[in-house]
C-alpha cells in the first residue's frame, strides 16, 4: 500500500494535532499512530477507510465528536519486538479517557486472509473462527486482547489492501469511564488554543512609477506600518505588485528584460518583507513576485514572511495565458497549507483561485484562512476571480481574502491597466455577514479594508451549520488525489 503524503500528514496534524502520536527510539521514528474524533452515528455505521478519513486527510475531525477513530497505526518491522503497537494503543486508550470520550472506532485489517482464505467457505466463517480463539489471526486476536470488541465485516474497506482482500473487522473499545448521558453537555475545548478572532487587512495597492528599490520598499512599508497600528494579525498585497520595479526604467524592457531586472530583486525583497514581519509583529502575505528558480525555470512566487521570522515559499500552480505569453512563467508542483500563530493558512494566487481542487485541498490540510493576491486588468477578469474566491468560502466553509493592484504601469508589459476591488469573504451562514462579504473597499482606489474573523463560527458551521459541505462530501463517490513530486 502506498504511503502517506507531506499534505496528508499535514492534514491530520492541523486538523487533530492531539490525535497524531509517534513513537521514537535511539533517535528513530519506529511507529506512527493516526487518530481524530468522530460522531458515532457516522462511525459505527459501515463505512469505507477513504470515506471516514476524508482520504487520509483526517478531514472529517468532529471536534464535538463523540468517538476517536483509529485511522492508521504502523510499527517499524525492525523494530516489532519492542511492544510498540501496544503502547501507541495505550496512548490513544490514554487520549480517549482525558477527552471522555464514549469510546474508540476503527477497522482493522486481517493481513493473512488472502492465504487462508480456501481453509474456510467465506471471510465471515474466517472471522467467527478467530472471535471463537480456533483461528489465530497476528492483528485482529492483538486487537481482541486489547479489549475491543467486534461490530461485524466491512468489505471494500480499502481496496489496495491486497492481503485482507479489502476486508476490515469494524471494532470498538467502550471507555469505562465515558461520562453518563446527562453530563455530555459540559463545554468542550479542543486543540491548540487560538486566537478567538483574526483581524486581517488586505491592501488594494495603487500602482505607480518608483525612481529606486527603495522607494517602492518604503511604500509597501507604509502599508505594513498602517495595518500593524491597527493590531491586524495579516496583512496580504497583490499579485505582482513588484512589477512596479520596472518603472525605474527609462525605457520599455522587452519581457526577457523584464525578468532578468526584477531577478536581481528576489533576495532584496525577500529579506526586506521578512524584517518587516518581525519588526512589526505582522504576518505578511507578500503577494507575489516573478523569480527565477534554481533550475532556470520562472515561477510567480509569493512570499509569506511569518511574524516569528519564518519565511515560505508558495508558487503559482496555474499560471495564466498572458504569463505564459509574456514572461514564459511555468506552474508550481507544491500546495501546502502554512503553519501560523493564527492557525493554518493557505494561499491561491489569483487565477488558482478559479480550480476548486486547489481550494478544497488546502483545507484538508487544515487552512481556515485563503489568501488570494491577484492582478486583473478589467473588471469582468476581476470577476471570474471574485466569483470563483465567493465559492470557494462556501465550499470550504472557510474565509477568502482577496488585495488586488489598481492604478497602471505604462512602460511595464501586461501592467497597462488594473481593475480592483479587493474583499474579505465568509461562508454564507448565520454565524457570518449578510452577504458572505465581510468587508470589501471602493473599486479602483488605493485603500486598506479590515475584518476580525472567528475561528470559532468556522468550526461551529462545518459541524453544525445549516448545510455542512466539508462533511457531507460523498467520499465514496468522489475524491481528489494530489500527487506529490
Amino acid at each position: 500500500m502506498g504511503t502517506y503524503s507531506p499534505a496528508m500528514l499535514r492534514g491530520q496534524i492541523n486538523n487533530f494535532s492531539e490525535g497524531q502520536f509517534v513513537a521514537e527510539y535511539q533517535g528513530a521514528i519506529v511507529g506512527y499512530c493516526a487518530t481524530f474524533l468522530i460522531d458515532g452515528g457516522y462511525a459505527l455505521k459501515p463505512h469505507t477507510w477513504r470515506e471516514i478519513t476524508g482520504g487520509g486527510y483526517a478531514s472529517r475531525h468532529d471536534p464535538n465528536g463523540d468517538y476517536l477513530y483509529g485511522m492508521e497505526v504502523c510499527v517499524d518491522p525492525d523494530y516489532r519486538g519492542l511492544r510498540i503497537g501496544q503502547r501507541l494503543y495505550d496512548a490513544r486508550r490514554k487520549l480517549a479517557r482525558s477527552w471522555d470520550v464514549k469510546g474508540i472506532v476503527f477497522g482493522g485489517r486481517l493481513p493473512t486472509l488472502a492465504r487462508r482464505l480456501r481453509r474456510f467457505e467465506s471471510p465471515e466463517q474466517y472471522l467467527e473462527e478467530v472471535k471463537a480463539s480456533r483461528q489465530r489471526d497476528p492483528v485482529l486476536t492483538f486487537q481482541m486482547r486489547n479489549g475491543f470488541e467486534v461490530l461485524g465485516l466491512m468489505p471494500n474497506y480499502l481496496s489496495e489492501d491486497k492481503e485482507s482482500l479489502g476486508y476490515a473487522v469494524h471494532l470498538l473499545w467502550r471507555n469505562p469511564n465515558a461520562p453518563d448521558e446527562q453530563e455530555e453537555n459540559r463545554a468542550k475545548t479542543y486543540g491548540a488554543r487560538l486566537p478567538d478572532t483574526v483581524r486581517v487587512a488586505t491592501v488594494q495597492y495603487m500602482q505607480r512609477r518608483v525612481g529606486s528599490f527603495d522607494e517602492f520598499v518604503d511604500l509597501v512599508r507604509y502599508f505594513v506600518d498602517v495595518t500593524a497600528d491597527y493590531r491586524a494579525d495579516f496583512v496580504v498585497f497583490p499579485e505582482l505588485f513588484s512589477l512596479q520595479l520596472l518603472s525605474m526604467q527609462d525605457q520599455e524592457l522587452s519581457p526577457a528584460e523584464s525578468i532578468e531586472a526584477l531577478t536581481k530583486y528576489t533576495e532584496p525583497l525577500k529579506n526586506a518583507l521578512a524584517s518587516m514581519a518581525v519588526r512589526y509583529n505582522i504576518n505578511i502575505i507578500g503577494g507575489s513576485h516573478p523569480t527565477r528558480m534554481p533550475n532556470d525555470r520562472v515561477e510567480n512566487i509569493c512570499y509569506v514572511c511569518l511574524r516569528s521570522g519564518e519565511v515560505y515559499e508558495q508558487a503559482k500552480i496555474h499560471p495564466t495565458p498572458n504569463e505564459v505569453y509574456w514572461w514564459n512563467i511555468e506552474g508550481g508542483q507544491a500546495l501546502n497549507a502554512i503553519n501560523t500563530d493564527c492557525g493554518p493558512i493557505g494561499v491561491l494566487i489569483c487565477y488558482d483561485a478559479e480550480f476548486p481542487e486547489l481550494g478544497r485541498h488546502l483545507v484538508d490540510q487544515g487552512a481556515n484562512i485563503i489568501f488570494v493576491p491577484f492582478c486583473t486588468d478589467e473588471r469582468q477578469s476581476y470577476l471570474r476571480v471574485r466569483y470563483c474566491g465567493q465559492a470557494r468560502a462556501v465550499e470550504n466553509q472557510c474565509y477568502v481574502v482577496m488585495s488586488g493592484n489598481v492604478g497602471n504601469l505604462p512602460n511595464v508589459h501586461n501592467m497597462d491597466i488594473q481593475y480592483a476591488q479587493s474583499c474579505i469573504l465568509t461562508p454564507c451562514d448565520f454565524p457570518f455577514a449578510r452577504d458572505g462579504v465581510a468587508a470589501d473597499t471602493t473599486p479602483n482606489v488605493e485603500t486598506v479594508a479590515f475584518a476580525d474573523l472567528r475561528l470559532e463560527a468556522l468550526r461551529a458551521a462545518r459541524n453544525g451549520g445549516t448545510v455542512q459541505n466539508l462533511k457531507d462530501r460523498r467520499h465514496d463517490l468522489y475524491t481528489t488525489i494530489w500527487r506529490e513530486k
